[in-house]
């Protein structure tokens, strides 16, 4: 058992694991060599050589306890038929659903397109210490929806016309997606994944009246599945405030993510009995050596004696120092 599953599972609460979103990514100069010779975002991702190549990068530079999968959240509407591109100083562009292809893609289908997924998971869980965790996830279906269905008017506001108007599409493509991410997770674990993040970036920007529909009952779903096949979870709500505690709640998930706006403090206290992971601001990354420890240390102090994994309130930045990062495990790792 990884001290992360140990975490999770265990609820142990000395010497917190710890591993980063986006750890392999843009801020390492190794991956930016491979990007740059590989322009279609999708395309690497379906690499499975390069994908594990690029999950171990930070592993071989880092002490840290877990890898997580180089991969994507929309990989799957890929799968499901729609084209996906990564425009620069724009993000993610997908075409127009085709609500029919969406719906009658079957499961064979679905898994064929992303069998080189499973299996840069599989050639990555040979190479990894078994002392550490490989970490698979899945974007949650409202988050693929927002995607999917072009409902962001701006980067953190939600187009409620378009929500209002498109609710009889929303409702059929969300009961699909529950079906779906619940095979890609089980494929994820049997190709050696031993943990699931749930990503619902999204959260934050739902009017409260629709949490229930579209944010706590479908993530409730994902990880009754995932106990169900004894599957550790860990939930990301990012934006969902004071509402945390009513996610955890509803949803029981082994562990939870707190984004960068929710104070340490408040979690603790009413976040109670659920593991909790990261938290800090990567953009504390950006400052100086003294600073970023100092931030780092309020957290391991405020966690301490709980079951916590240090991680950031969100993934890290493209600008982040790996020599910075470096400093930062070792203070975590060497925290007493």
């Amino acid at each position: 058992m990884s001290k992360i599953t140990d975490c999770l599972i265990n609820k142990k609460n000395h010497c917190p694991p710890v591993w980063f979103m986006r750890q392999a990514g843009r801020y390492l100069p190794e991956f930016r060599k491979i990007r740059a010779q590989n322009k279609n975002f999708i395309k690497l991702c379906l690499n499975s050589k390069l994908s594990s190549k690029i999950t171990l990068q930070p592993i071989k530079r880092y002490d840290l306890d877990a890898a997580i999968i180089f991969s994507d959240i929309l990989i799957v509407p890929y799968a499901l038929g729609q084209n996906v591109k990564f425009e620069k100083n724009q993000g993610p562009v997908l075409s127009n659903i085709i609500l029919d292809k969406f719906l009658n893609t079957g499961e064979d289908e679905f898994k064929k397109k992303l069998q080189p997924v499973y299996q840069a998971i599989s050639i990555t869980r040979k190479k990894l210490n078994k002392k550490k965790s490989l970490i698979s996830f899945v974007g949650a279906p409202w988050t693929l929806i927002v995607y999917m269905l072009g409902l962001k008017v701006e980067k953190n506001i939600l187009n409620l016309d378009l929500f209002k108007k498109k609710q009889e599409e929303i409702n059929l493509v969300l009961k699909k997606l529950i079906d779906i991410l619940c095979i890609h997770i089980k494929n994820q674990v049997n190709a050696g994944a031993d943990v699931v993040q749930i990503f619902d970036s999204w959260a934050g920007i739902l009017p409260e009246k629709y949490l229930d529909s579209f944010c706590y009952k479908p993530n409730l779903q994902l990880v009754n599945f995932c106990k169900l096949h004894n599957i550790p979870v860990i939930c990301f709500p990012r934006g969902l405030k004071k509402k945390y505690s009513r996610f955890v709640k509803l949803v029981k998930p082994d562990g939870i993510n707190i984004d960068y706006n929710l104070s340490p403090e408040w979690a603790i206290q009413n976040l109670n009995g659920t593991c909790i992971q990261g938290g800090m601001n990567p953009n504390i990354l950006l400052l100086d050596e003294k600073t970023i420890l100092k931030e780092a240390e309020k957290y391991l102090s405020i966690f301490r004696n709980y079951p916590y994994i240090f991680n950031l309130g969100h993934g890290l930045l493209p600008e982040t120092d790996p020599k910075m990062l470096s400093k930062l495990i070792k203070f975590v790792k060497e925290y007493k």
